[in-house]
């Protein structure tokens, strides 16, 4: 998937995009092994593997009551340092009918400072609307 990855933040659109652009979940997890790509500051202090993280987003994806679950890349996403690898994320972004209370007993375990409504840095500027009746909460980490 990185190779996909790569491909679609090479789009000249998104090297402007502010707020950093958001990617399909699965085309930042899979095969990311890279604990430093999401919640370094927790890696090591309770947040589980890549692979975990990758696991529970899954399953969230698959609930009948979301739409869609997103990464939120970080503003160094394209840093030449990132070049080799996966870029930096900032947070997950997931388009559901549920509360964000209801979210919060998703991510338990994953040492994320929890989950807000709507975009916290504003909205990508490639990223999709929600469906009608679906709203965007975002799993934050410091």
């Amino acid at each position: 998937m990185l190779a996909e990855l790569k491909a679609l933040l090479a789009d000249p659109a998104l090297q402007d995009c502010d707020p950093p652009p958001a990617v399909d979940y699965a085309m930042f997890f899979d095969g990311n092994t890279d604990e430093e790509s999401l919640a370094p500051n927790q890696w090591g202090y309770g947040r589980p593997p890549m692979a975990e993280l990758y696991a529970r987003f899954a399953q969230i994806a698959q609930r009948p009551d979301v739409e869609r679950v997103l990464v939120g890349l970080h503003y160094d996403w394209d840093d030449p340092l990132f070049a080799e690898g996966f870029p930096p994320a900032e947070n997950v972004h997931i388009f559901t009918t549920a509360s964000a209370a209801e979210a919060e007993a998703w991510i338990d375990g994953l040492e994320a400072d929890g989950v807000i409504e709507g975009w916290p840095y504003g909205k990508p500027c490639n990223a999709p609307e929600p469906s009608a009746g679906y709203a965007v909460l975002s799993v934050c980490w410091d």
